[in-house]
Formats: structure tokens, sequence, C-alpha cells
């Protein structure tokens, strides 16, 4: 297939394009800095050549936008938003112009659009989006205030003749420098990989293989429409994974960390203490009511798997 990729030149497109190369599929990236052939210049807000490679393409996949980094000033977040935001729009705009227009329009989003809970699991059906809940620092719902931009943005688009589906995708793991995994094992190997406030709240994730997997699930099925959950079926609770990843790394030694360490710790960040202390308990009800398949359902094999992967360059390199 014919695979156009709007903002893949970060850590997801890394992932993603890895996975479509190896399955055989055709890629273009749009991005601000070209660096390779198959790269295509574009600027996130207006029409121009790129809208070109839309045409006769099976498939876009947007995973453009800025990072969010919760501490930095209102402008940087006002940046954020709008290169959320104006990217999903331009590609609504282009699609509907589009003579031969793709056939499906997958959209990122984040499974951090759903409220902090401890105990029910958040579905596509039945999920509580997140907002202002009892006890959670007023500051957390800038994220959810994001996704639901993004998802509205997708939403407005009109495109009768493109299906739309919302990826609402949890952490996607992956060995790779400067990835959520990374940062994991470094906390690791530091010895401040332990209970966070306790670790009571869940983290949910997905295997880089499966959201590549999930991705051309997505693509080929064409009775899939609207949010889509993009996390493994077993999320677990931050104190349990994070204790399975240091069994698999082979670290024995541990520090706890209080909520205002947690506090002090995003401030140096820059980040916020959303990141570690938000319980995201996900489910992908959609997909597995589908009929996909997991490789990686469960993190022990995961992060067993993963820790190997990101040895073996390591490996590499000292020899």
């Amino acid at each position: 297939m014919k695979i156009v990729i709007p903002g893949g030149t970060g850590n997801l497109g890394a992932v993603l394009e890895r996975g479509l190369l190896a399955a055989g599929h055709r890629i273009t990236v749009l991005t601000r800095n070209p660096t390779a052939p198959h790269h295509l210049h574009w600027d996130g807000r207006t029409l121009g050549p790129w809208t070109e490679a839309l045409e006769g393409a099976d498939a876009v996949v947007n995973l453009a936008g800025r990072a969010v980094h919760i501490r930095e000033d209102a402008a940087y977040r006002d940046e954020v938003m709008a290169s959320r935001v104006d990217s999903t729009r331009v590609i609504g705009e282009a699609l509907a112009a589009a003579e031969h227009p793709p056939a499906v329009w997958l959209q990122a989003s984040t499974a951090t659009i759903y409220a902090h809970t401890f105990d029910r699991a958040n579905d596509e059906e039945t999920g509580v989006i997140g907002g202002a809940e009892p006890g959670v620092p007023a500051r957390w719902s800038y994220s959810i205030d994001i996704a639901r931009a993004w998802e509205r943005a997708l939403d407005e688009a009109q495109t009768p003749r493109t299906r739309k589906v919302a990826m609402r995708t949890a952490i996607v793991m992956n060995p790779d420098r400067g990835s959520a995994f990374d940062a994991f094992c470094r906390m690791a190997r530091l010895g401040i990989g332990g209970p966070v406030a306790g670790g009571r709240q869940f983290v949910s994730w997905i295997h880089e293989e499966d959201f590549a997997r999930a991705v051309l699930f997505l693509i080929e099925r064409d009775d899939l429409a609207g949010p889509v959950n993009l996390a493994a079926p077993h999320p677990l609770r931050q104190r349990d994974f994070m204790r399975i990843l240091r069994r698999a790394m082979g670290v024995r030694f541990a520090v706890p960390a209080t909520g205002w360490m947690a506090e002090i710790g995003a401030l140096v960040l820059r980040s916020d203490t959303e990141v570690l202390l938000k319980s995201r308990r996900v489910v992908p009800a959609r997909l597995e009511a589908a009929g996909f398949e997991f490789r990686h359902p469960a993190w022990e094999a995961a992060a067993a798997a993963l820790v190997a992967a990101k040895r073996e360059p390591e490996r590499a390199f000292a020899a």
C-alpha cells in the first residue's frame, strides 16, 4: 500500500516507518525538515504541493504535532495546540479537495484523554473522558483539552469519501534512544525506578510491534471508524510495571519516591507529575472485538524482549 505519514519523523514515526517498510509498504513522510528521498516538505498549516502525495494513496496516518511540555509557558502551550489542530484541519481540507483521496485517515490521539481512575478500566464505549476529577490538579486538564481539540478537528473535517479513526494511543514501548522505554530504563539503572507515590496508578502501554500491526489492521478493516484504543490488554500498576522492568534488566535496588519528590523531579524536567501520577487504565475493547491478536499482550514478556533488543546494539557498539 501507499501510505502518507504527516509528522512522521519523531519517535513514533520511526516506529511506524520500520513496521510499514518491513511489511513491504511504500511510505511518504510529510515534514518541515526533509532529510530523505521519501520526505516531502509541508508546514503543517497550509495547502501546498504536498497534497499531491495524497492523490491515490491508500491511507494517511497523521502523527503531526509539537511535543507537550506541561511546564512551558502559555505561548508554548498555544503553539502545541495550534500545531495539532492546524495539521489535522489542513489534512481534512486536502482530503476534501482530492480527486482520489485515501480510503482511510488514521489520526493520532492519546489514551490520556480518559479520566484518572484506579478502579474501572476505560474502553471506547463506556470510558470516562477526563476533566475536573476530584483531587486531580487542575493543570492536568491541559493534555485532555489538547486531546479533545485534536479529535474535534478530526470530527469536523468534511471527508465523506474517507473513513476516519482517532487512535487513542497508550505509551508506545520501543528501545530507541529518547523513547519512553529508554527513560524508564534510565530510571531503573539510576536506582530511582521504584514506586512513585505508592505506585497504585495504572500504566497503559503497547509494544512497538503491536502498534505498527494495529495501524495496518485499522487501515485494512473498513468497518472500524471513530475512536479506537491502541493499548495492550493488560495495563498494570506503576509499582508492578517498574518491578517487572527492573527484573528484566537485572536491577535489584530501587528507591521509592513520594508525591513531593515527584513534584520536584517534574519541576526540574519542566514536565508535570501527571506523567508519573495519572492513572491510565485503558483497554483495547474495539481492537479485540474486531479480532486483533496482540503478539505482546503481557508486560513480563514484552519487557524482556525490549531489554534484549536495547542491549543488542550496545553489545555491537562495545564489540
